[in-house]
């Protein structure tokens, strides 16, 4: 897939779905925005980058929503910081994240549950050119925040931190939770196949994941959300922050602590998803290839908001 073709798959599903409506914008309207952390993701690339937004409404009128971001890197060689050869072709499946969500907006249309739902998707691709940004760029967020790149294989986190800070600050939802294949990191501590992790700021939210996951045979563990883990992204001598830490450990736990310094004051949760995007074999649920995990537990965890709200 590219930007474009993801966002037109998209549109066609939810064509016929009522109370949906389906906004792609684009990278015009994202310079407007000021989302310079996501422009720069996708400077390498001659396609275009997208950012799709979708909306649910289900509930009353004025009714907080439940926010939903995606990871939307349609294929991610690395960009300069470029990855090895082998497994490359995998990372067409970078767009996990933002597959999981809007197809979980459409289990949640279908099901015509009584609440609102908003879904936001950075789309672009990560590749090599003479446009692509390069390790010691500074980029500038749109929440005011400089961000130094060190990494430009660390993409998913600067494609996020302008969707989640548009997401939480324009639509003020109750709850957001962010999907992403965004870290090895995790495959590390969690393996793979079986556990996503999930960094919350929510005893309650973790509850109610932990409980759809049981309910839907999605595996989640809990892991740390905490700022011990924001000096390793703060260290940068020419930015307010650096996108990766120079330590080949944690970093997952500091991709999650970065990411929350461009949310409001909500409850939240962050899901890295890459150990479970894809799998070797068959087994339950899950076919050979991409599984389209934890679109099932989103699903259930916005059934389980819109009961017992």
């Amino acid at each position: 897939m590219t930007p474009t073709i993801f966002t037109e798959n998209v549109k066609s599903f939810l064509k016929d779905l009522p109370k949906v409506e389906v906004i792609v914008r684009d990278e015009k309207w994202a310079e407007e925005k000021k989302m310079g952390s996501f422009l720069s993701v996708g400077r390498g690339s001659n396609e275009p980058s997208k950012f799709l937004e979708i909306h649910y409404k289900g509930g009353k009128e004025g009714d907080k929503p439940l926010a939903l971001v995606g990871k939307g890197v349609t294929f991610d060689s690395g960009g300069i910081s470029i990855k090895p050869s082998k497994h490359m072709s995998e990372m067409k499946i970078d767009m996990g994240g933002g597959a999981a969500v809007s197809a979980a907006l459409y289990g949640i249309a279908k099901l015509e549950l009584p609440i609102n739902v908003v879904v936001t998707v950075p789309l672009c691709e990560n590749l090599l050119s003479g446009h692509a940004t390069k390790p010691g760029d500074v980029v500038i967020a749109m929440n005011g925040k400089s961000i130094e790149v060190d990494d430009t294989d660390a993409e998913g986190r600067l494609i996020l931190a302008d969707a989640l800070y548009y997401t939480s600050s324009t639509f003020k939802p109750h709850s957001l939770i962010d999907i992403a294949t965004l870290t090895y990191s995790i495959m590390a501590g969690l393996g793979t196949d079986k556990y996503s992790g999930v960094f919350s700021n929510s005893d309650k939210l973790w509850e109610e994941l932990f409980k759809a996951g049981k309910i839907t045979n999605d595996h989640f563990w809990r892991m740390p959300l905490d700022d011990f883990y924001l000096k390793a992204m703060t260290k940068s001598d020419v930015a307010d922050y650096i996108n990766c830490s120079d330590s080949d450990y944690g970093d997952a736990c500091n991709a999650a602590i970065f990411l929350k310094e461009f949310i409001n004051k909500i409850r939240y949760a962050h899901i890295d998803m890459a150990g479970i995007m894809n799998t070797s074999e068959d087994s339950c649920c899950d076919v050979k290839g991409a599984t389209g995990r934890p679109t099932r537990s989103i699903i259930e965890i916005a059934r389980r908001i819109a009961v017992y709200k």
